[in-house]
C-alpha cells in the first residue's frame, strides 16, 4: 500500500531531486566539536540554522509497519519520479537521520524558496498531491489531513525545508 502511494505521488508531486540518500555530512574532526544530542547535525551541511522552528500536533498514528525502509523507499520514489520529470524542478527532496525520519527539501535555484511563504506553497502543493492518492485516501479524511499527517504516517519526525542559502523553516512533528 505504501508502494502504491509514493508511486501515485511520485506522479502527481512536482518537486524536484537528486538521490542524495547515501550522502553523509562529514564526521567531526578533531578541530570540530561534535553535535549534542539536541543539535540538528545537518545544519551547515545541508542548510544553514533555521530562522523559524514550529511542531505540529498530528491527529494522525504512525501506521503499523513503518519502518526506515519505508521512509527510504518513499524519497526514493518520489525523488526518481521528478527526476523523470519533463522539466528540471528547482529543488531537492530527501531522507536523513537514523531512522530516515528527517525530510529535508532544498531549493537548487536563488529565490525559490527563500522565504516562509515560498516554502508553505510548496508544502501546500505536497498536501493537494497527497489528497489525490488512494493511500491517502484510504488513511484519512482526505480534505481534513495534509502533507505533515501524511509525514506523521509514515513515521517522520520533522521535515525541514530550505533555499539553501539564507532561509530554513522546521518542523516537528508530533
Amino acid at each position: 500500500m505504501i508502494n502504491r502511494f509514493a508511486a501515485s505521488l511520485a506522479v502527481l508531486v512536482a518537486f524536484g531531486a537528486l538521490p542524495a540518500l547515501a550522502q553523509q555530512p562529514p564526521k567531526a574532526t578533531a578541530a570540530a566539536a561534535t553535535p549534542k544530542a539536541d543539535e540538528d547535525r545537518y545544519v551547515g551541511y545541508y542548510y544553514p540554522k533555521p530562522t523559524a522552528v514550529e511542531n505540529y500536533a498530528s491527529p494522525m498514528q504512525t501506521i503499523a509497519g513503518a519502518e526506515r525502509a519505508q521512509r527510504v523507499q518513499f524519497a526514493t520514489v518520489v525523488s526518481q519520479g521528478t527526476i523523470q520529470s519533463a522539466y528540471r524542478v528547482p529543488y531537492s527532496v530527501f531522507v536523513k537521520g537514523e531512522k530516515a525520519d528527517k525530510m529535508i527539501i532544498v531549493g537548487l535555484q536563488p529565490g525559490e524558496m527563500s522565504t516562509i511563504y515560498r516554502a508553505r506553497a510548496i508544502l501546500a502543493n505536497m498536501t493537494t498531491m497527497s489528497r489525490l492518492s488512494p493511500f491517502f485516501q484510504e488513511r484519512t479524511i482526505a480534505e481534513d489531513a495534509n502533507f505533515f499527517d501524511l509525514l506523521k504516517l509514515l513515521g517522520f519526525q520533522q521535515i525541514t525545508i530550505s533555499d539553501g542559502d539564507k532561509f530554513t523553516h522546521q518542523v516537528n512533528i508530533k
